[in-house]
């Protein structure tokens, strides 16, 4: 590990050199990938370089436990203890910063959200999801634009795609994916009886055009009249758009929208991101049987999180975490789940490391 620390030294210690020369600034495209390739390196040189300096500490310690005076050997051998607890911790933080970054991670997000099992409260727990989600956002200072939605007789949600624009969106909601289930007493409910019900959500990076390659012939475009609310408009002009790509038969609706040009954008981010997904279970499936006894099989269809009213408590069912706080995390107070979820992503890739 040391000599691949010292190497990435090197190498930071290049662009550094390289970002420091006045001719950088000609070239505004090198300057941006230098820029994020030093940004990307600070974190571990910082770490590698406190983690050098403790070792230097503790090898001049070991002088000091071989004093004559038997209190400095007391000393210098509880500083030792001290030095060397410093360095195993910093040294898994090393193992962590070295494990092999996702490369969607520091992309915005395609959420995703749908009423499952339940009816009308399925359709309320879909739209305090999605509320949970823009208040996190909000925390983190991201952008959330509704794409498309289609809402409940009740004001809840059948259906919402948003995209979240912001820093590594990603990276901190790609493990929301899955089965979210409720357990509480419907508004609708006379006789205080809870009711289970579930929605599921699905976070896809959102795709650019150098991520998929979508061949205008493998499009099919329908337009039609948009339904539902929107007063005059509504079911006058075709502006409506659905997108197919026949390779695949994935579709994208968009119908928000009053112009059939921003229904078509809308909807060709929307099939962009179902296929760059796709690839990505695609690839995560031909590695099904090694991951499964590393870190489970990641089917969506699993129930992940159970949000329960009347006990107050959310439980993560993948990391066996509860918190007896669902009131701030209905508000978007989700970080702890967040890292411990991330946490436990870390933990297995490492031990993947070790057997590999």
């Amino acid at each position: 590990m040391l000599a691949k620390l010292e190497n990435l030294e090197a190498h930071y210690l290049d662009l550094e050199k390289d970002l420091a020369g006045p001719e950088i600034f000609n070239d505004q495209d090198r300057y941006r990938k230098l820029t994020k390739a030093h940004a990307d390196l600070k974190p571990v040189m910082e770490l590698f370089r406190s983690y050098r300096d403790v070792l230097n500490q503790l090898h001049s310690n070991r002088e000091l436990e071989n004093d004559p005076d038997p209190e400095i050997r007391a000393m210098a051998q509880d500083e030792a203890r001290d030095l060397q607890s410093r360095l195993e911790s910093m040294e898994n933080g090393l193992k962590v910063l070295l494990l092999p970054q996702d490369p969607m991670d520091g992309k915005n997000v395609l959420l995703e959200i749908r009423a499952g099992t339940g009816g009308e409260e399925a359709a309320l727990f879909a739209a305090d999801l999605f509320r949970m989600y823009c208040r996190y956002g909000e925390k983190m200072g991201w952008k959330v634009e509704i794409m498309s939605q289609s809402e409940s007789d009740t004001g809840g949600l059948k259906e919402i795609i948003a995209l979240i624009a912001g820093c590594r969106v990603y990276s901190r909601l790609k493990f929301e994916s899955g089965t979210h289930r409720v357990q509480r007493v419907p508004v609708t409910e006379t006789q205080g009886r809870v009711h289970t019900s579930a929605a599921t959500v699905a976070v896809m990076p959102e795709a650019e055009e150098v991520d998929v390659d979508i061949r205008p012939e493998d499009l099919r475009v329908d337009v039609y009249r948009a339904g539902g609310a929107g007063g005059q408009h509504v079911n006058k002009t075709e502006s409506a758009v659905r997108i197919t790509h026949i390779p695949t038969g994935i579709v994208a609706i968009c119908q928000d929208e009053k112009s059939q040009h921003k229904n078509k954008a809308q909807a060709m981010k929307v099939i962009a991101s179902r296929i760059l997904q796709a690839e990505r279970d695609r690839q995560d499936a031909a590695m099904a049987d090694t991951r499964r006894s590393l870190v489970g099989s990641g089917d969506r269809s699993e129930r992940i999180r159970t949000y329960n009213f009347p006990q107050g408590r959310v439980t993560d069912h993948r990391i066996n975490l509860t918190l007896y706080a669902l009131d701030r995390v209905m508000e978007g107070e989700i970080q702890t789940l967040v890292e411990g979820l991330s946490a436990q992503a870390q933990a297995e890739a490492l031990r993947a490391s070790a057997v590999a």
